[in-house]
């Protein structure tokens, strides 16, 4: 890499321009996919805490299966615990409301589930008592902050803090939880017959024809999420920018390098005259390349971070490997590839054209 390095060394100001490109490229991927990682926990996060191996919603007479409209009745619930293979039924009711804390008001999602299940961020929520019910973090805080022991209000009917766990989310509303018969008193006041909503089935049954004679769909938690009305819209969305992003920094880099690798085209000419193998001077390109991403990539990743951070507060910022190193490799793999397009000046240049044969 002698020519990759002096060029380097003698040309920062094009070396500081695409390092800069390439750190703002990043830090735009890196937070949109943050972002992007917080709005989904923000709408997903209680389903997937669920224990269980499938999720199981009512099959719409017509359509696909939704949250919103699934309502599975005491026959599909009892078929399910009685299934061969089946070890665990966790029936599951699911209602928007809103919960008032003294004078604060917040829009909530209630969870009606049994006391005991297995631990998880949301079942750890529900209390012993009906007159009893568990915050999540996000509904403590919309409601100004109160704690265990404290009293809230949900349709006119006063509810004791059992405790306050931590954070599960629901279409973008903080979870609580209460007992079942809670539960359905609650969902009978905002217009529901107290159905529960889904079931959290465990153990290993035959799927399909289970389904079939209780008119419901299993499928695996990660799956079931495209049942969330907003989830698909708005992750499809998101996920488009990032993607747009991507496919703009592999251009953007290959243009760099492409009036890079021609502004020196003769020098790879002389090089060629002098004996240098192509391999050789395809290795010392894409080192240069590399060394350029690998800096402009990390600088992005870094702001990314502390911004990440900063914002937590304010916004819903997820910082994980999901959302930080895969960007990071996926902004470097797209890079090479678009650097790889200026190769071409490499591996068709001529000796000759260094010994003057064109004058």
């Amino acid at each position: 890499m002698f020519v990759a390095w002096r060029d380097l060394r003698f040309a920062r100001g094009r070396f500081v321009l695409i390092g800069s490109v390439v750190a703002l490229i990043t830090l735009l991927v890196g937070f949109l996919a943050g972002l992007t990682g917080g709005l989904a926990a923000q709408n997903v996060s209680a389903v997937l805490a669920l224990p269980g191996d499938r999720i199981v919603l009512q099959h719409p007479e017509s359509g696909a299966p939704s949250f919103g409209e699934s309502s599975i009745d005491q026959d599909a619930v009892a078929e399910w615990r009685a299934a061969p293979g089946v070890t665990d039924v966790l029936p599951v009711g699911i209602v928007q409301g809103k919960a008032k804390a003294g004078t604060t008001t917040a829009g909530v999602a209630l969870f009606g589930m049994p006391h005991g299940a297995a631990a998880s961020v949301v079942t750890d929520l529900v209390p012993a008592g009906g007159d009893e019910i568990g915050l999540s973090a996000g509904a403590a805080k919309d409601l100004g902050g109160v704690v265990a022991g404290d009293s809230i209000s949900i349709l006119g009917t006063s509810f004791r803090v059992a405790s306050v766990g931590g954070d599960a989310w629901y279409s973008h509303t903080p979870v609580v939880a209460l007992t079942p018969d809670a539960w359905t008193r609650l969902d009978k006041g905002l217009g529901g017959d107290g159905s529960a909503t889904v079931l959290s089935v465990t153990g290993t049954p035959d799927w399909a024809a289970v389904s079939d004679r209780t008119d419901t769909v299993a499928e695996p938690p990660l799956q079931s999420l495209t049942a969330l009305e907003a989830f698909k819209s708005e992750i499809g969305s998101l996920g488009l920018m990032i993607a747009m992003l991507f496919g703009i920094s592999a251009l953007v880099v290959g243009a760099f390098f492409t009036v890079w690798t021609m502004q020196r085209s003769g020098d790879v000419a002389v090089l060629k005259a002098l004996g240098a193998t192509t391999g050789s001077l395809i290795r010392d390109a894409l080192g240069q390349a590399l060394v350029v991403l690998v800096i402009g990539i990390g600088i992005g990743m870094l702001a990314v971070t502390g911004l990440g951070m900063l914002a937590g507060g304010a916004l819903p910022f997820l910082l994980s490997p999901l959302t930080t190193l895969v960007p990071a490799l996926a902004m470097g793999v797209l890079g090479l590839a678009g650097a790889a397009v200026a190769l071409r000046t490499v591996t068709k240049s001529d000796p000759l054209t260094a010994l003057g044969s064109n004058r």
